[in-house]
């Protein structure tokens, strides 16, 4: 990976040190692809902060850059060029293990398709990540069990994803998201699979999850679901074309 590239008018851009108030650092980020002879800039020179109990959406057409940008986000990817630090820790620098603990313990990904186990119970599934990290059964059935309540679930612990409704699976998702107490929630579309109602009542969830503390990434390609964000990043062809706080 490199450390710095030069930008289209041909300056070198030196990266930026980590600033201690922000979670996340993005500076001068690019992802290429290679396709024949010709390059893809994915991304071009993106450059942006989230501090703590931010709540944002990054929000942009298909082909925007939005998914890559998540990807690089949630550490299931690397940039082409540019530094990108979480928590205090510059990504380029970890080792797949540490990169590994980051997606396990420091962000909780919400998907649009939920992505549940489908002959699990509601608790096994929030347990998942648990299991993944060694903790032992008591404690984690105790964590997963105050998950699932955190998000209006305490009695549908032992129903399985086609027992429930496709709101209740995507609180089974973001109960799942939330249980190793992660430093982000990210999430791709989250309202992408459901009904206008309940995709009303999700976004209320995450609104009272922000206000209970959490740092909340969303996804979208919605006006209307990235409306209810503090803070919305617009991306068009690879690009920031706005960063805007509405709240």
């Amino acid at each position: 990976m490199y450390r710095f590239m030069e930008n289209e008018n041909g300056n070198g851009s030196s990266p930026a040190p980590h600033t201690g108030e922000s979670l996340i650092s993005m500076h001068n980020i690019w992802k290429t692809y290679q396709m024949g002879n010709e390059e893809l800039h994915a991304l071009r020179d993106v450059s942006f902060e989230v501090r703590r109990n931010e709540y944002l959406a990054i929000i942009g057409p298909s082909g925007s850059g939005k998914s890559t940008l998540m990807n690089l986000i949630g550490c299931l990817d690397s940039p082409t060029a540019g530094d990108y630090w979480i928590n205090g820790n510059l990504v380029s620098d970890m080792t797949d293990d540490e990169l590994a603990r980051i997606r396990n313990k420091e962000i909780g990904f919400v998907f649009q398709t939920f992505n549940l186990l489908a002959r699990a119970t509601a608790l096994h599934n929030v347990e998942l990540p648990l299991i993944y990290a060694g903790m032992r059964a008591g404690e984690r059935h105790d964590q997963a069990q105050a998950a699932l309540a955190s998000v209006e679930l305490a009695d549908r612990v032992t129903h399985r994803p086609n027992e429930l409704s496709g709101g209740q699976r995507q609180r089974v998702a973001i109960a799942r998201a939330l249980v190793n107490n992660p430093s982000i929630l990210l999430a791709d579309e989250p309202t992408g699979a459901l009904d206008s109602k309940t995709s009303v009542e999700i976004m209320h969830l995450f609104e009272t999850l922000h206000e209970a503390g959490n740092t909340i990434i969303l996804v979208t390609h919605e006006p209307d679901i990235a409306a209810r964000a503090h803070r919305v990043i617009t991306i068009r062809d690879g690009k920031i074309e706005k960063d805007e706080r509405t709240k």
